[in-house]
This record gives C-alpha cells, sequence and structure tokens, in this order.
C-alpha cells in the first residue's frame, strides 16, 4: 500500500487505513480507522455527529512532531499516548517544478525497508448512529510529520506544507513507538529522529491523480521519467512561507 494525501476536484479523499494500535487489553490490534484526526471535543455532543456523515478536515491529516509533546493547546498533545502505525510499502510525494502546470509525483520509502511502518496518533470518539441511535465508537488518525530533510525537501517542494516529510522510523524504532513502557525522554528521541537522505530509496511515477494507465504499462507507483523532466534541484518553484 502507498500511502498519500491526493485530491479529485479540489475535495481531499480521507481513506480508511489499516492501523496498528494497542488497545486497553494491552494486547495490539489491526483495525480501520479514517485518515484525518477528529477533534476530541465532537464527543461532548454526540447528538449531532453521525459516523456516516462527520465531515473530516485537512488540517487534522498530519501531527507535527514538534508539537506533540510541547504544545498544550493542540490536539496532539492531548492524544499524545494514542500512538499507532501506519504499515505501508510507500509514501507518494508531489514536486513542483518552475513553469510546470502539474506536479511531478515520486515514490519514496527507506532503502533498508519494502515494506515498513509510520508513526501516527488517533483518537477515539462517542459518536451516535442515527440509523440505529446507538453510542457507537469513531476511530481516526493523523500521520506525524517532521521538517524534511535535504532530498525531502527536494521533492515536497510546494503546496500548503511544503519541506515536510512522514517521520521514517528504522522497524526497531518503530516497535519502540508503540511500546507501552515509552519514556517521556525516549519518546523526544523518536520524535527527534531524522532520516539521512541516503538511506531514502524515490524515484519519479506517472501521475496518480487520474485513471489514466502508466505508459509503459506498469503500476501507478512503479519509475517513469516525464518528458523534459529536470533533475532534483533545479528549476525548484518560488514558495512564499505562511507567517
Amino acid at each position: 500500500m502507498e500511502f498519500t494525501q491526493d485530491h479529485v476536484q479540489g475535495s481531499a479523499i480521507f481513506p480508511d487505513y489499516p492501523i496498528i494500535f494497542r488497545a486497553k487489553d494491552g494486547q495490539l490490534h489491526l483495525k480501520l480507522m479514517s485518515w484525518s484526526c477528529l477533534a476530541r471535543w465532537v464527543k461532548e455532543k454526540p447528538d449531532n455527529k453521525d459516523p456516516k456523515t462527520i465531515k473530516l478536515r485537512n488540517g487534522y491529516l498530519n501531527a507535527r512532531s514538534e508539537r506533540i509533546l510541547d504544545d498544550p493547546s493542540s490536539l496532539w498533545y492531548k492524544i499524545k499516548d494514542n500512538r499507532c502505525l501506519i504499515p505501508v510499502s510507500g509514501i507518494l510525494e508531489h514536486r513542483g517544478v518552475l513553469g510546470w502546470k502539474k506536479s511531478i509525483p515520486y515514490h519514496v520509502r527507506p532503502k533498508d525497508q519494502k515494506e515498513f511502518f509510520l508513526p501516527a496518533l488517533y483518537s477515539v470518539n462517542n459518536v451516535v448512529d442515527k440509523d440505529t441511535g446507538e453510542l457507537v465508537e469513531f476511530y481516526s488518525f493523523a500521520l506525524i510529520t517532521e521538517d524534511a530533510n535535504e532530498l525531502m525537501r527536494m521533492i515536497h517542494n510546494s503546496g500548503d506544507n511544503p519541506f515536510r516529510m512522514p517521520l521514517f522510523l528504522p522497524f526497531a524504532m518503530a516497535m519502540e513507538f508503540i511500546s507501552p513502557d515509552l519514556s517521556e525522554q525516549r519518546y523526544r528521541e523518536i520524535l527527534a529522529y531524522k532520516i539521512p537522505s541516503e538511506d531514502l530509496a524515490y524515484h519519479s511515477t506517472f501521475t496518480i491523480r487520474s485513471s489514466k494507465p502508466h505508459p509503459l504499462g506498469l503500476r501507478k507507483h512503479e519509475p517513469y521519467e516525464w518528458p523534459g523532466q529536470p533533475p532534483l534541484g533545479e528549476k525548484n518553484p518560488e514558495i512564499k512561507m505562511k507567517e
């Protein structure tokens, strides 16, 4: 499974993903959760929320690593102990090119892991199923991101939140992340980890934002070089960072 934030006609798609988390029984479980963390205030007003009509928001797709332990006003601080993992085979990110109308998608993964786990936070909200009138638990999650390394700065160089990347972790560190005995000091060390650029495998791919097949008959995430595609680091778009 490739992990990406894709858009169709300007509206975000919020798919469900299989998420690994440690439940109250202390055991690891696998459960489908909705991408885009639902704010905790929803469970205070369950009478007007239905899991089939809940509108998830772009602003809660990603949890900034620097806010999780040090920003008590954030949702991420409030759910900092709800740690989970997203099993994936790669991520898809888009690179802007100066003068190009469309961005170039790239497939990225750690070189030594064909399958790996991205750390995330999850939230559980009590909402009303309007068909049955029963309170049900709605599970949602947010991917943890950090400042991009040198390679990912060249790939994720445009859009609403440029120069960010998922918190790529070595396998052992990912397992630590969901350990029930994780200390705050070790938590900070994990959140501060930044994978070296040379440890990432990457290639450009054909468009993933349409139903057009790969010109070479390959799967969408497999390599494709666009005509006139400039090398990484060249023709970067001018970015005006948000205040």
